[in-house]
């Protein structure tokens, strides 16, 4: 294999990588913020989204993207795995992606890492 190739493919996984941790933290800074008193949340959120539109257009300049699951109905083949499903009996219709852990990482050929959620019943 070309040794450029693979130092791009290392590249866009370590980039995939940093993404996806970013986007963890900035879930649990906005999380730490909302504690605080309202007069003071409004520059830390701006703060937290500046960084994730950077992530954000990081990549998307190489056609990725990540993917929240939250609020969709739970069906079998969703692009993350449910880390409670053995919680809920049938019927899985009236369950649904209540919190994401991990966010689903898309890219221009489909889904590049599947991601992770808890689910909640409806």
């Amino acid at each position: 294999m070309d040794e450029s190739i693979e130092v791009q493919r290392n590249d866009i996984d370590d980039l995939v990588t940093i993404s996806v941790e970013a986007w963890k933290f900035v879930r649990l800074f906005q999380r730490a913020v909302a504690k605080l008193d309202p007069s003071e949340q409004a520059k830390f959120v701006s703060q937290a989204r500046y960084m994730q539109k950077k992530v954000d257009s990081l990549m998307g300049a190489r056609g990725i993207r990540l993917e929240s699951l939250e609020g969709m109905r739970f069906e079998p083949g969703l692009a993350a795995t449910p880390l409670n499903l053995d919680e809920f009996e049938s019927p899985h219709e009236s369950l649904v992606v209540l919190q994401m852990i991990e966010p689903v990482v898309m890219g221009p050929e489909g889904v590049m890492r599947t991601g992770t959620y808890v689910l909640g019943a409806l």
